[in-house]
């Protein structure tokens, strides 16, 4: 006899506003017991110092997560002059410093050097494995850890404004896997200076912004109210640039079933229409839910994830 899932069958998205000093993992498990969720996930980590957008998935959405892992990111952040840290944020111990202060438009003279696609290092306090292991914990043990240069996309970098001279405030447009404190590391040696990160917010991850997160204690408010569901997104809110289809009950059946369904021309010059360069999934709908995300192949869509909603 199979084991009785713990908690509720709950699916969708929460846009959580994410509270200083609390890690990722601490957030997630909070909204879960809030909503007595059998599973729950999150869509790229926030360092516990950073506030702002932490989309959290329960139930279904969680097999959408990785497409929101991949979607482009926003941050703004404060740039402290005059110490550099271990770390490169406020917590991390001293490892340099200078009376060196960069002005405003110093700042914005090297910006154009870190926007379009460049090659960043990794901070050694980062999640990235290094055999096994977690770069984080490998330093903290007070080994030297040496990450290898990646590609990362960073789409515009402007400065917003300085509210005195050894702070700078910043905004960033950025792909998958672009550090912030890399970022400040670079941007503060290329002027010949020392920094760090004192502040960090994360204000966009796809289509999850700042003008409809919420709050974790407004959560927690409307959860005494027993009316936590009103701040749960659709499962596909995380899809925004993947092509929908409708299809019938029949072939929702199908796809349900784990079979492919036959498209007729129109349906496969309408998907071809929204389709990304290179990609080839597509969201299946039927009466308003989600089928399953499939895979576009010669004229046929090919079930990869199934939904039970």
């Amino acid at each position: 006899m199979a084991r009785r899932k713990r908690g509720q069958a709950i699916s969708g998205w929460i846009n959580l506003d994410k509270p200083y000093d609390l890690t990722s993992t601490h957030a997630v498990g909070r909204i879960r017991r809030l909503f007595d969720a059998q599973k729950a996930g999150h869509a790229g980590t926030l360092d516990p110092l950073a506030t702002g957008i932490l989309p959290i998935a329960l139930g279904e959405a969680t097999k959408t997560v990785p497409f929101l892992v991949d979607a482009d990111k926003s941050y703004r952040f404060t740039i402290a002059w005059g110490r550099t840290t271990a770390t490169y944020d406020r917590e991390g111990e001293t490892i340099a410093e200078s009376d060196v202060r960069p002005t405003i438009a110093q700042v914005q003279a090297v910006l154009p050097r870190f926007v379009g696609e460049i090659d960043q290092v990794p901070p050694a306090y980062s999640a990235i494995k290094v055999d096994g292991e977690r770069a984080y914990d490998l330093a903290r043990a007070g080994e030297t850890v040496e990450l290898a240069s990646r590609k990362v996309n960073v789409f515009d970098a402007r400065v917003v404004d300085a509210e005195d001279p050894d702070h700078v405030n910043l905004e960033v447009d950025c792909g998958k896997g672009t550090y912030v404190r890399a970022l400040v590391r670079d941007i503060a040696e290329a002027l010949g200076a020392c920094g760090h990160v004192s502040a960090l917010r994360r204000t966009r991850v796809g289509r999850f912004t700042e003008q409809s997160a919420v709050a974790l204690e407004l959560l927690e408010d409307l959860g005494h109210k027993a009316r936590q569901s009103e701040a749960l997104l659709p499962v596909e809110t995380a899809l925004d640039d993947i092509p929908v289809l409708a299809v019938t009950d029949e072939d929702a059946f199908r796809l349900k079933q784990g079979r492919s369904i036959v498209l007729v021309p129109r349906q496969v010059e309408a998907v071809k229409a929204g389709l990304k360069p290179g990609s080839r999934t597509v969201s299946a709908m039927s009466g308003g839910s989600m089928v399953a995300l499939c895979e576009m192949r010669a004229g046929r869509l090919e079930p990869s994830r199934v939904f039970n909603l």
